[in-house]
């Protein structure tokens, strides 16, 4: 709208349409005390998405304070566009996870292609070329139109945005429940590699320096995106599409390159990804992290669109936008390096001395707010918490074991559970060989990428498994960030560092907010035994339809440095005659698990327990195993239990196995114990592998014959043949894509 016809000052209080902005009363009239004055209606905007869970984190900030954020490998932890890492020989790598849930559930192509997007800016804007791209999904059951549609879309708007702007999509993981039917999770996570000496940072340094708006033109897509993202979906939500943003991932490659060359200028003061809340969030945070202020002139930013109002400017999240500080003088040389990639570099303001946004527009001043009160010092909010009833009940059930009659069909079904299912109808999509650097693709514990000139690579994975979180959210929490540190190390990498993704529900329902305060405890007890701290992250909060939350979510990214390529480890065995070793014992533990859904339909009892010393422990001993030569394959146990791993091991290859177990039950196989692990070892290196090994036990060898022959308790109670079972697996999703339902 015209500047014109924008509400007065007086109507923003007297209509209180601050509160269409997110912000409540107590907050709009603490913006009153800041200002000395009532806001503008561009100002009330810029507070309201400063202010919104989604860049603030005014509800979780006092949760992620739990984190152990240093570590021996840190180079930068939270704070900036992604967190560093040291990987020796004067690199790094650079990660960071982001989540675009909401945008996904309204537009789901579109969300999910600019939520890879925003994720590859946060790594480049630190000055790292992007070399992988990493997801994980939630959806509800593939037997519902509406869920189809949505992982169709959201597959596609990954592959198309990560294929076009040329970053191989390597791996990520995938859950279906009926708790994400009205709001499914996109997660995206990026890796880049840097020198040392190239490491940028968001700060608006230098008094009289220029600020510069560098990329794509300023649009009206994506408003209030930040604030869409803090509030829970309801049946009225698609009214809510024009806070999608629309990508181009093309603008993304020049942009890419642009960036890449501007870092080499010594011109360059500091850079920042304008992403949630675009101009208002970028411009800041880069002041108040540098202790400045920034004046800009709005004529002078670039818009698609006309008669666009300073409101709309500011808090527009069109894509592909960067913002730089450049030294005073030297503006010509910015232009000229951004200008061979067909990029345009403006000037719109400059670096000033007295810690405010001030903006201009039409030779009027539109605003003028101190940056500490809309970025550092925002509201914080401690919020009551209360222990739900059925975590109480839930720790105290007595669950019934049912006799498992035929475990080859308990098997194959499993195996076609959508969660345990081949993925490769979604990673198909994917370019995951794009610059040449893939070792092992999606489909493997880890995604491993090569560092060329080196003799080093990079292993990395998401993980969450939110059943767990559901029955009890501090041992789920534990077993995120464990889970995440096994699929590092079964590919023969040391864990250095993790970004995490919190997707929960509404925190100001008590129950929501202890569950994200147990979950957080978990995950920060667990990170601090593995050695593994937080460098990065987001917090999506509200992931909640109609009042029905998804499932606690906290979703892990881990990266670990495989310091030897000759370490790495793939998850299916190699030769037959290898010896199969199970490492750390089996206990009956059903809850959470995908037998239980199986069986029952449903989640309840205790969660499998975890003793996190134990954990690391097996941990270290088993990549001791493989730095030593030791080990021929790895592969965890998760999902479906030993007789899903072991079927896991061998689908895919011509080989097959032959397993002897013992134990009380039958449904012994499918239980998801803890810290466990599958390993196949060369005859001659028994001997050696058991002393270094001490928590292993031979349970049988790799076979020609390519199948799965199982023995419990000296009976033979599954006899498959390998392709048959790997058809099972792979045919599982498409056939349910393609159903009518």
């Amino acid at each position: 709208m015209p500047l014109l016809l924008e509400p007065n000052t007086e109507e923003v209080k007297e209509k209180k349409l601050y509160r269409e902005m997110g912000l409540t009363d107590e907050e709009f009239k603490l913006v009153e005390r800041i200002l000395g004055r009532l806001p503008n209606y561009t100002e009330t905007g810029i507070f309201s998405v400063m202010w919104s869970e989604h860049c603030s984190y005014k509800k979780s900030r006092p949760l992620l304070k739990k984190f152990p954020t240093t570590g021996r490998h840190v180079l930068q932890g939270p704070g900036e566009g992604a967190g560093v890492v040291d990987i020796g020989d004067g690199q790094a790598a650079v990660f960071k996870i982001e989540s675009h849930n909401h945008p996904s559930a309204i537009e789901p192509y579109q969300g999910a292609a600019t939520g890879v997007g925003g994720i590859i800016r946060d790594v480049f804007s630190m000055g790292a070329r992007p070399v992988a791209l990493l997801n994980s999904l939630r959806f509800g059951e593939l037997d519902q139109p509406r869920t189809k549609y949505l992982f169709e879309e959201v597959v596609a708007g990954i592959a198309g945005y990560g294929n076009c702007v040329g970053v191989p999509t390597v791996g990520g993981e995938i859950q279906f429940d009926d708790c994400y039917k009205g709001n499914p999770l996109v997660n995206a996570m990026c890796v880049g590699l840097i020198d040392h000496d190239r490491l940028q940072v968001g700060q608006a340094k230098g008094i009289g320096n220029t600020v510069m708006y560098i990329g794509s033109k300023t649009g009206r897509d994506g408003i209030h995106g930040a604030t869409f993202a803090s509030e829970e979906l309801t049946d009225d939500s698609q009214e809510d599409r024009p806070a999608v943003q629309v990508g181009d991932p093309f603008m993304e490659k020049l942009l890419i390159e642009a960036c890449l060359d501007l870092v080499e200028s010594d011109a360059l003061v500091g850079i920042q990804d304008m992403g949630a809340a675009g101009l208002t969030s970028s411009a800041s945070e880069m002041a108040s992290k540098a202790g400045t202020g920034i004046e800009m002139n709005l004529d002078l930013v670039p818009q698609r669109e006309q008669d666009m109002t300073p409101y709309e400017m500011m808090l527009s999240e069109s894509q592909e936008r960067m913002l730089v500080v450049i030294e005073k003088g030297r503006e010509q040389e910015i232009k000229d390096i951004v200008s061979k990639y067909g990029i345009e570099a403006v000037e719109v303001g400059k670096v000033t001395d007295d810690k405010r946004l001030r903006l201009t527009f039409q030779n009027e001043v539109v605003g003028n707010m101190p940056v500490d009160a809309l970025a550092e010092e925002a509201p914080v909010y401690h919020l009551p918490s209360k222990e739900p009833e059925a975590f109480k009940r839930n720790q105290s059930m007595n669950l019934e074991l049912p006799e498992v009659k035929d475990a080859n069909e308990l098997l194959i079904n499993l195996l076609k559970a959508p969660t345990i299912a081949n993925k490769e109808w979604v990673y198909d999509q994917y370019d995951y060989m794009v610059q040449t650097n893939t070792v092992l693709a999606p489909g493997s514990d880890s995604a491993v990428i090569r560092i060329k000139g080196t003799n080093k690579a990079l292993a990395m994975t998401t993980d969450c498994n939110s059943r767990y979180l559901h029955l009890d959210p501090k041992t789920g929490g534990e077993i995120a960030v464990a889970e995440a540190a096994r699929n590092i190390i079964c590919s023969g990498a040391e864990p250095l560092a993790l970004t995490d993704c919190l997707n929960f529900g509404n925190p100001e329902k008590e129950e929501n907010f202890w569950m994200m305060e147990k979950a957080t405890d978990g995950m920060a007890e667990a990170a601090s035994q593995l050695s593994t701290p937080v460098i990065s992250g987001n917090v999506s909060l509200y992931n909640e339809t109609n009042g029905t939350s998804v499932y606690p979510t906290p979703v892990v990214g881990m990266v670990g440095l495989i310091h030897d390529i000759d370490h790495i480890t793939k998850q299916q065995v190699q030769r037959a005659g290898d010896l199969v070793y199970v490492i750390g014992e089996t206990t009956l533990e059903i809850g959470g698990s995908e037998v239980q859904k199986h069986l029952f339909g449903h989640y309840e009892g205790a969660t499998p327990k975890i003793d996190l010393q134990v954990e690391k422990e097996r941990q270290e001993l088993l990549l001791k195993s493989i730095q030593q030569g030791l080990v021929q394959s790895a592969h965890d146990v998760s999902e479906g239990g030993l007789a899903v791993a072991l079927a896991e091991k061998v689908m895919g290859t011509s080989y097959g196995l032959n397993v002897a177990l013992q134990g009380e039950h039958l449904l012994d196989l499918f239980s998801e114990t803890q810290s466990r692990f599958i390993v196949t070892v060369a005859k001659g290196n028994q001997e050696q592998f058991e002393q270094v090994v001490s928590d292993c036990n031979l349970v049988g060898a790799v076979t020609e014959d390519a199948k799965l022959n199982i023995k419990w308790n000296e009976q033979s109670v599954i006899n498959q043949n390998v392709d048959s079972l790997t058809d099972h697996w792979k045919g599982a999703i498409p056939c349910l894509v393609k159903s009518k339902g």
